[in-house]
């Protein structure tokens, strides 16, 4: 009986059917967002438009090239013209849209600030944040972020590039040629029929670009890990971490110095490196490879914080920690969405932050427990705990998906059949498969226990509009609540009115008390930012009167009915 036709692997001169078809998608994804690239360019950028229209050229000639050519290496170099398209259509979006948003411009005055000699760390700077497209970031506590709050070298490197001017594009330059460089890198380490994949997940679907013209430094830091995820098992083999092995370490301790989200991933590879050395040289040859690699890490990213550590330790040490520190109000994708969107708020928000601990740590004792199954999602499981963090959004998850393609591509499950595994008496007798269960049961059910705390907890305040204010018919300028406090501590409220999804502006207090006494009630006045806030005309959209407090961390949240907040006209 004779093969399907589609089922043929490849002839020994040709290619795969499946590197084909990757080449194609990797192809079409260029196709993505390119419309509204050129469309911008064709109103003020013309030779920036010509250039898109050449790449839609190379992509249509591309999809028939892919599809006809008969051998490898020819496709393998249309995987090459696939890559060049998508680096040149990353460059004409980033000449279009390169003023980016907060990250950029808090991470380019940073820069300004180290040329001039100036400290960097607790200084805020809240005058970047008037421009247009540029988000504030809420406490809990009625305040802002208006600081720098990541390690220092994506500063650094912005540093040569501030000739470009002002607002953001330094930094959105810097993040986007790291992004290039990062996709060339993971491109020329796969196997050559996995290469567009690099190209597809890293610059055809266009949301790592988006975050590059953001200016993020996490997007510096995945380009560092790129060559310290690729192959990661094999670091260390035999004992030797050799010039490349020292290098990729070096590479892990500058990612480190760039960004936090490295930082969660990290136990997972030394934890991974150890359990495969372990079983291919045994405990103390392990643990001195191990050693080499985190020195090296640690020298590196010592060296790129020493400056900062001298010059301003405390304030440099507090800064490099704000993300976990800040008391950020919510915001995200994951669990927290509970507390904001479908009830009315909980009095137990900090245990959002401590479930996210729990559970990266619980995952990291599950992961060291079974390496040889878990090993490759190393750089999948950190991620995990993100979704039941105070701040969610799936950014986290996004600008270090490269990792996931590297790990699948690189570090196959045989990698893992030798690793050591800990086995305790309990988890290797007779019954060990309901052991095994039962153990990872209880070492991810404390971060379960804390997310269900935050989740059921209840709103401890009752608020109820009772008079507003207006500068014009759609134009709210104070309004006038009347706030119960349930709970028994006394609590100091931040409100703000808030649209859809998202946080807002707080408004300010203009007249009643600050802190409502426990088992109390009393009447606050409040302005609206700006001298105004503007109700929707579009019926049925959602406005919620929310309320936090910083200590402790709650929400209290109030929908408010259209009607309640516009002029009423006057009677007979």
């Amino acid at each position: 009986m004779s093969a399907a036709p589609g089922a043929r692997t490849g002839s020994p001169d040709g290619p795969a059917q499946w590197h084909r078809v990757l080449t194609l998608l990797a192809d079409v994804s260029l196709f993505i967002g390119t419309r509204s690239v050129w469309t911008q360019a064709a109103t003020h950028q013309l030779v920036l438009a010509g250039i898109v229209s050449v790449c839609y050229a190379a992509v249509l000639v591309t999809g028939v090239l892919a599809l006809t050519v008969r051998r490898t290496r020819s496709l393998a170099r249309l995987d090459l013209a696939v890559l060049t398209t998508a680096a040149v259509l990353t460059v004409c979006a980033w000449a279009l849209n390169h003023g980016g948003g907060d990250e950029a411009v808090l991470t380019t005055q940073a820069a300004r600030e180290i040329v001039a000699g100036h400290p960097v760390y607790g200084q805020p700077w809240p005058w970047l944040f008037h421009a247009k497209g540029v988000a504030l970031t809420p406490t809990m506590d009625g305040g802002y972020d208006f600081t720098y709050g990541y390690p220092p070298l994506a500063p650094l490197l912005t540093v040569p590039l501030l000739w470009l001017g002002r607002g953001g594009a330094p930094a959105t330059a810097a993040a986007t040629a790291a992004l290039l460089a990062g996709t060339a890198l993971l491109w020329r380490l796969l196997p050559v029929p996995w290469r567009s994949a690099a190209t597809m997940l890293c610059l055809g679907f266009g949301f790592l670009p988006l975050y590059a013209r953001q200016g993020y430094p996490a997007i510096v830091g995945l380009a560092l890990l790129v060559p310290v995820v690729v192959r990661w098992p094999r670091l260390g083999a035999r004992g030797r971490l050799g010039a490349a092995g020292i290098a990729r370490a070096a590479c892990l301790g500058a990612a480190c110095a760039a960004q936090q989200l490295p930082w969660f991933v990290t136990p997972f590879l030394l934890a991974g490196i150890y359990a495969v050395r372990r079983g291919e040289l045994g405990g103390r040859a392990a643990a001195r490879v191990v050693l080499r690699i985190t020195g090296t890490a640690a020298l590196t990213w010592l060296l790129v914080n020493a400056y900062f550590v001298v010059s301003e330790p405390g304030p440099w040490l507090r800064g490099i920690a704000l993300p976990l520190t800040q008391g950020a109000v919510l915001h995200g994708q994951g669990l927290v969405d509970i507390s904001l969107y479908f009830t009315d708020g909980s009095d137990r928000l900090a245990w959002y932050g401590r479930a996210s601990v729990l559970l990266v740590a619980g995952l990291l004792a599950v992961f060291v427990l079974f390496v040889r199954r878990l090993g490759p999602a190393a750089t999948v499981l950190p991620w995990c705990a993100f979704y039941l963090a105070t701040r969610s959004q799936d950014g986290y998850y996004l600008m270090m998906t490269p990792l996931w393609l590297a790990a699948a591509v690189t570090t196959p499950l045989p990698e893992f059949a030798r690793a050591w595994q800990p086995r305790p008496r309990p988890l290797a007798g007779p019954r060990r498969r309901g052991a095994r269960a039962a153990a990872v049961a209880m070492l991810v059910a404390p971060a379960l226990v804390s997310a269900a705390l935050a989740a059921t907890g209840t709103p401890p305040l009752r608020m109820d509009v009772t008079a507003t204010r207006h500068t014009s018919a759609r134009v709210l300028s104070r309004l006038t609540l009347r706030i119960a406090n349930t709970g028994t501590t006394a609590l100091t409220p931040h409100y703000m009115l808030t649209t859809g999804q998202g946080m807002s502006r707080y408004w300010a207090l203009v007249r009643g008390p600050a802190t409502i006494p426990a088992h109390s009630a009393a009447a606050v006045e409040l302005r609206a930012p700006g001298g105004g806030f503007a109700v929707p005309s579009k019926r049925g959209t959602r406005l919620r009167l929310r309320a936090f407090t910083g200590d402790p961390q709650t929400l209290s949240t109030q929908e408010v009915r259209q009607a309640e907040l516009e002029v009423r006209p006057a009677s007979g």
